[in-house]
């Protein structure tokens, strides 16, 4: 008998290790399951998250460009409100006109019309080149709409008569004296 408890012992310790690698096999494909099941839980959750960052994106591309046509649209509001009042001065001028016969009066009111206009303008950074005749002829300011036989030498190849007046906006030309140039 002590025989037959060895050997028993020993059967149980063998089926025990036994068992234990049978559990440990069975329980690795399940680990790497698991693993697969996690990283295929990562792979999604990482899917959803680069979807709504995209959808975020590209709401936000829809926003700042509405929020630039916006701008653009709205950009003159400003400016066209301040020259209401000027609008308003040459209305009452007109209606003032057709009751009087002053010419000095009129004058007078069409010269602080002017002046008025002139402000506003140069309050928003609008800026009449100063005259070219006599200067010589720059492409960077001057547009050429003729030109005729200078009338001496050294008026060759410079401004003899400005028909239209430049303009410069913040230090930037935007439109060009119209000049008459000699030959």
């Amino acid at each position: 008998m002590p025989e037959n408890k060895e050997q028993d012992e020993v059967q149980a310790t063998t089926d025990t290790q036994e068992n234990t690698e049978e559990q440990v096999q069975e329980q690795e494909p399940v680990i790497e399951l698991s693993r697969e099941e996690q990283l295929e839980k990562e792979v999604i959750e990482l899917k959803d998250k680069h979807l709504r960052m995209f959808a975020e994106f590209e709401n936000f591309k829809k926003r700042t460009a509405k929020e630039r046509i916006d701008l653009y649209r709205n950009a003159g509001l400003e400016f066209f409100e301040s020259m209401l009042p000027i609008l308003d001065d040459f209305d009452r001028a007109s209606k003032h006109r057709e009751t009087t016969k002053e010419t000095e009066e009129m004058a007078k009111g069409m010269d602080l019309i002017h002046s008025k206009l002139t402000g506003i303008l140069d309050q928003k950074g609008l800026k009449p080149m100063n005259s070219s005749v006599g200067t010589a002829f720059n492409t960077d300011f001057h547009e050429a709409i003729t030109q005729i036989p200078a009338p001496s030498k050294k008026m060759i190849g410079k401004v003899i008569d400005e028909t239209e007046k430049g303009y410069l906006l913040n230090d930037k030309v935007i439109r060009y004296a119209k000049v008459v140039v000699g030959k």
